[in-house]
């Protein structure tokens, strides 16, 4: 236990008295320290006993106040002055009582055969005591933490040793933020704990194993620590001042860290199996020739219902595809995911938030996302998103495959300079004529029904008559025979390509 004011006065051998701010018998002592200055205040750390003979100590009433204030003010514990024969003073000072009583600072006595040194000796006896028990507390937690992990009952009983031995409410877990497991003395504690940190808890995964935070909510501190050898697993929340608590303390916390990484380190290597299983699954779904019916049964029976599934490829540095397909394994419902070199694939289901997730664990990596297909023709959404890699290294964000998005995305990988020069080159003379854009927009809409005069007229709210006004002036104006499919042809992919331009996020270099 902290040595306080209280115990010190309880040595019998230094005979020391307490003759003002009994209000502060609980405060905490850290240190004894000896000064003769007038104004010693910027001289403490806090926490000190600070001692003096009172060699310069004024007597008058609003000095000892100023002299009081600076003590308290350097954070003094307590002040003891020294008396009897040959100091200064032979009794305390009324005013330097009184000053003390209004500040609520303990003011101790030491009598004269008793010297400071003893006073010092004892503090720093306690002291080394308190580390002592706080060093034979941490032994055992550790043991006992040790002893869970070793029993192989998992992370409830780890947490149950935590709990019975320091009494601290903690939440482990995983790298998304889902809760493991938790203890703690109040049922609502570990749900207050993950209420606190949803909101910091992404900010600190996406640092890794370098991320962690304290945060303070009301009445309510709380650590956030990451676990994990090599690769973030997962996250260790934890009442009270993991940072700022005393070394014991932190000791603590850091062999609960250590049992941790190994009982989630030693879960993912547990569940190689099963990813194994779901990696030959994904196999085949993918080998071709499955129909529908069969891969929606294989599907039910990885406990998953999807009526179609979307391709993810994903080029990673040299020798980290591994721990990034177990990490989208997890992540992914399914969990369909496999490497091959540095390439990381996977099958994601309907509903699954890709650009979430590529934030999460792929960041600034090379991502294809394949079309959304049946189940059966998963092989083709897996060609399409291993197809865009390189697409998506040219353009500095994943590239995706859609329904009418794939000739777009060919046409931003070309400069952006030339695609324009094509597009202006093409629609100039309809540009020029047409300020408000009502022609090119006639123009878009009748190539898209594909020539049809009824469904064009239909789609812009127009008569017929007016559409084949507008498609006859786009000839005049252009001089080419809309009839022929290539005029058709070049005027779309010059439309085209002004939409991909406003689409296009300039190159990483």
């Amino acid at each position: 236990m902290p040595l306080t004011v209280e115990d010190l006065l309880a040595v019998p051998e230094l005979h020391l008295a307490l003759v003002a701010g009994a209000d502060g018998r609980q405060r905490v002592i850290e240190a004894a320290h000896v000064s003769e200055l007038g104004r010693p205040g910027e001289w403490l750390q806090g926490g000190e006993l600070l001692m003096t003979t009172g060699l310069v100590l004024p007597v008058d009433r609003d000095s000892c106040r100023a002299f009081v204030a600076d003590v308290v003010g350097g954070g003094a514990a307590a002040l003891a002055l020294g008396l009897g024969h040959g100091q200064p003073h032979r009794e305390a000072p009324a005013t330097l009582v009184e000053a003390a009583r209004e500040a609520g600072l303990p003011l101790l006595t030491v009598p004269d055969q008793v010297p400071f040194i003893a006073v010092t000796k004892a503090v720093f006896a306690a002291r080394a005591a308190e580390e002592r028990l706080a060093l034979e507390h941490t032994v055992d937690v550790q043991r006992g933490l040790t002893v869970a992990a070793a029993s192989g009952a998992g992370l409830d009983a780890i947490l149950k040793v935590w709990l019975d031995t320091t009494g601290r409410t903690a939440v482990v877990t995983d790298a998304l933020g889902r809760r493991l497991a938790a203890v703690g003395a109040d049922p609502d504690g570990p749900g207050r704990l993950l209420d606190a940190t949803r909101a910091v808890l992404a900010e600190v995964s996406a640092q890794g194993l370098r991320g962690s935070a304290v945060v303070d909510d009301a009445d309510l501190t709380v650590g956030v620590r990451p676990i994990g050898a090599r690769r973030l697993r997962g996250h260790l929340l934890l009442a009270g001042p993991t940072g700022g608590g005393r070394s014991g303390d932190r000791l603590i916390d850091a062999a609960l860290l250590s049992v941790l990484t190994i009982e989630l380190e030693r879960r993912h290597l547990a569940r190689e199996p099963h990813r194994r299983a779901r990696t030959a699954a994904m196999g085949r779904l993918t080998s071709g020739g499955m129909s529908d019916e069969a891969a929606e049964r294989l599907l039910a029976a990885l406990e998953v219902s999807t009526g179609r599934l979307r391709g993810l490829a994903v080029q990673t540095p040299p020798g980290e595809a591994e721990e990034l397909a177990a990490d989208l394994s997890l992540a992914l419902p399914g969990g369909l995911v496999r490497f091959a070199g540095d390439v990381v694939e996977a099958l994601l289901v309907d509903g699954v938030d890709v650009a979430a997730v590529l934030a999460r664990f792929a960041s600034g990596r090379p991502a294809g996302i394949g079309s959304a297909l049946r189940p059966g023709t998963a092989a083709i959404t897996l060609r399409q998103a291993r197809s865009l890699i390189a697409a998506s290294a040219r353009l500095g964000r994943p590239a995706e495959a859609t329904e009418d998005g794939v000739g777009r995305l060919l046409l931003t990988l070309g400069p952006p300079d030339l695609l324009a020069a094509f597009a202006d080159a093409a629609l100039a003379p309809i540009d020029a004529a047409d300020p408000r854009g009502e022609i090119l927009a006639t123009l878009r809409v009748w190539l898209d029904a594909n020539g049809v005069w009824d469904a064009a007229a239909e789609r812009l709210g127009v008569h017929r008559h007016t559409v084949r006004n507008r498609i006859d002036r786009v000839e005049r104006l252009t001089g080419k025979a809309l009839a022929s499919a290539a005029a058709r042809h070049e005027l779309w992919l010059a439309l085209e390509a002004r939409e991909a331009l406003a689409h296009t996020t300039p190159p990483r270099r």
